[in-house]
């Protein structure tokens, strides 16, 4: 994320929580640029020709954000992190809806180059949700750590200070995790 000054960010996001719904028009503009290099992220790791782009991701993210009735970001880095969440459910909506076209949504992503299997370096992004939400119901900071980095673009160490672990912590979590959803997306 851009290292543009935190103080009007946090300020806005305090006055959206508090109910203030041009609070949160004010804090696009401030955004938008990590919005988008955050959708680009999303979007990197699907098929080429795609045709879902960063900035409509960006703006179906943002209409879901308007659409939440609580909201509330401790710091910067959870409005980020929710919105990383929030285009991952846009991409598998996206996945499951154009599964009737292809068995597999046609949407393909590579979960990570170092542990994937020889030959299969890409998976259904619908087949990568479902075992991430299995990882997340049997080990919760396992699948918020997939979550942020594989989906969000966080760092080590941002997703440290996301989670108030230690980097130690979220590198062993980090491999842990790859190597059991690589086992799961085998295995589908």
């Amino acid at each position: 994320m851009s290292r543009l000054s935190t103080k009007p960010v946090s300020e806005l996001l305090g006055k959206w929580q508090a109910g203030d719904s041009e609070a949160l028009q004010a804090l696009m503009p401030l955004v938008y640029a990590d919005l988008r290099r955050l959708a680009h992220q999303c979007l990197r790791k699907e098929r080429p020709g795609h045709t879902l782009q960063s900035t409509a991701l960006v703006h179906e993210a943002y209409v879901r954000l308007t659409k939440r009735e609580k909201v509330y970001f401790e710091r910067r880095s959870d409005f980020f992190a929710v919105s990383a969440q929030l285009m991952r459910q846009i991409l598998v909506d996206y996945a499951r809806g154009h599964r009737a076209a292809k068995r597999d949504g046609g949407l393909k992503v590579v979960l990570d180059e170092a542990t994937a299997l020889p030959g299969a370096r890409e998976i259904s992004l619908v087949a990568l949700d479902d075992a991430l939400n299995e990882l997340s119901r049997l080990d919760p900071q396992q699948g918020r750590i997939v979550e942020l980095r594989f989906f969000g673009g966080l760092s080590i160490e941002e997703t440290s200070q996301f989670l108030g672990v230690s980097p130690a912590t979220v590198k062993r979590d980090w491999t842990t995790a790859r190597l059991w959803l690589n086992k799961q997306m085998s295995r589908a």
